[in-house]
């Protein structure tokens, strides 16, 4: 084992602040990075509060990052993809058992026995695993991910997670082009949804409830943005969709969105609103639509997309901060006070 810099929280109170966590020696599968950017995702925040306690409690201390770009910098003996210097990227999962009927199919997210990348399970070293708001991490090459050379690396590091959430549902669904797709909502997950939507070749609606947002909607590569308070708005768009992105964390009225889809059309959710969403059979049956859920991507899927990003030089929209400015950030991102994530300078940690 090593010791490296981190930052975690004491406690779902507590504010994260610097300390020393201990990562394993590689073993002969093992890539060891070290980190050069980690993004913040709003599961940070919802992990390190344990607001998400009924699903899975959160073990203190808790150290949170899961969009994860480095540089490798050594390797076990029995790496063949990876070599020191060679650019590589961490997402949401470290592990999985690799032998039930999803990771044969390339769905290791939907693995029973997965290893997310932080607060679960630790099979090598006991306690939990620890995340990317360190100094280095050390993962099986079969979870490491090639990032290509020609994105700038901060805005790369988002892909790892608001990426492959909002990529993974429009490849399923068939979004391609002549398809008319919406996108409700224009925050982190938003904005990477019609960066896609609109690489795909799709004609792109944004949903919002701020008409403000319309000309960053435009910028992004929407061809329309919908009010969508706006009941006149709404009516016109009645029964054209033929796929749906709802990237909305809070309750809302999702009928609303429904009722937009053509026969056969799809409404994928990709937020996690607290209460569950009310939904009318009407709106379902009267055009045989279908409401369904996703949740990242595998981890080949998870490659597609960062080589697709690559062609289509598509990156996040980011603010990048300094370690020392991350309890703030997590105050900001409650505001939805950032176009559109926040990226963590891991450089900024050497200075601890």
């Amino acid at each position: 084992m090593y010791n490296t810099k981190a930052y975690s929280a004491a406690s779902a109170t507590s504010l994260l602040s610097s300390t020393k966590i201990k990562r394993r020696d590689p073993t002969e599968h093992d890539v060891q990075i070290e980190i050069l950017f980690c993004g913040i995702c709003h599961s940070d925040l919802h992990s390190v509060r344990n607001e998400w306690s009924s699903l899975i409690s959160t073990v203190y201390p808790i150290v949170p990052g899961h969009e994860i770009v480095g540089r490798v910098t050594n390797v076990g003996s029995a790496v063949t993809k990876y070599k020191p210097g060679d650019l590589a990227a961490v997402g949401c999962l470290v592990d999985s058992d690799g032998t039930c009927p999803n990771c044969k199919a390339g769905l290791e997210n939907f693995c029973p026995n997965q290893t997310p990348t932080y607060n679960s399970p630790d099979k090598h070293l006991g306690g939990v695993t620890y995340g990317g708001y360190s100094d280095s991490i050390v993962v099986d090459e079969r979870f490491v991910l090639r990032v290509p050379s020609n994105l700038d690396l901060a805005g790369v590091a988002p892909l790892l997670c608001a990426g492959i959430t909002t990529y993974s549902p429009m490849r399923h669904w068939g979004v391609t082009k002549g398809k008319k797709v919406g996108v409700v909502g224009l925050g982190g997950l938003g904005h990477m949804g019609v960066k896609f939507a609109h690489a795909f070749g799709a004609h792109v609606v944004v949903f919002t409830t701020s008409p403000d947002k319309t000309e960053d909607a435009l910028r992004l590569g929407a061809d329309e943005v919908v009010v969508s308070r706006n009941t006149d708005e709404m009516q016109k768009h009645a029964g054209s969709f033929d796929f749906i992105l709802d990237t909305v964390s809070a309750k809302h009225d999702i009928n609303a969105y429904l009722n937009l889809l053509r026969l056969d059309g799809n409404i994928t959710l990709v937020g996690a609103p607290e209460k569950p969403l009310d939904v009318s059979a009407f709106s379902l049956i009267m055009a045989r639509r279908s409401l369904s859920g996703s949740m990242i991507g595998g981890i080949a899927e998870t490659q597609e997309m960062l080589d697709f990003c690559s062609e289509h030089n598509i990156t996040a929209d980011v603010e990048v901060i300094p370690i020392q400015k991350v309890n703030e950030a997590y105050d900001r991102l409650l505001k939805s006070d950032v176009k559109y994530r926040f990226v963590i300078n891991m450089a900024s940690l050497k200075s601890e």
